[in-house]
């Protein structure tokens, strides 16, 4: 079988309108991928980024799948949450990014987004805190035919650096 190992980190967080951030990410692939060896899943810790408004995680990641066919190439998951001085945890961002099906290293920007939500939720958000999340985040890449009826708006962007090796594409007739 022709195998992908993705090597990298996820670096960090830019441009979201609160401090103290962390990330969950997941790979997500088609039916045909095998994850051989690595975490498909994790969080990042907490940064509280005192002089700019960049958070550092350095997370790594380090996965390795195998693969039947190219249908389903994964997919990077992610969700930026926000943890306030009580611990408590909101959502401020989801995202995805498609792992790149070149061999090399990459640096990526993954743009994020929220569900922006009525006036009142709004006006909920900023005194209790909280606010609109999706109840089923990994659909917001599948469902496509319903994502149009959200309102959403734009949060801050994860950068990631990969490297991605490819292996015994060769035999199955793809040209890397």
């Amino acid at each position: 079988m022709a195998e992908v190992h993705i090597i990298g980190q996820i670096v960090g967080g830019s441009g979201f309108p609160q401090r103290r951030l962390f990330c969950k990410w997941g790979l997500h692939a088609g039916g045909a991928w095998k994850l051989l060896s690595g975490l498909g899943s994790g969080q990042t810790q907490v940064d509280d980024p005192q002089v700019d408004d960049v958070a550092y995680w350095c997370h790594p990641l380090d996965v390795h799948f195998a693969t039947k066919g190219l249908q389903g190439w994964p997919k990077l998951h992610l969700q930026v949450w926000h943890q306030d001085g009580l611990g408590r945890s909101e959502v401020l961002g989801y995202g995805f990014c498609h792992i790149p099906a070149t061999p090399g290293c990459h640096s990526l920007a993954c743009v994020t987004w929220r569900p922006r939500g009525t006036l009142w939720e709004r006006l909920s958000q900023s005194l209790v805190g909280g606010g609109p999340q999706l109840r089923a985040p990994e659909t917001s890449t599948t469902g496509a035919a319903d994502r149009f009826r959200l309102r959403t708006e734009a949060a801050g962007t994860v950068h990631l650096q990969l490297g991605v090796l490819l292996r015994h594409f060769g035999r199955y007739g793809i040209e890397c």
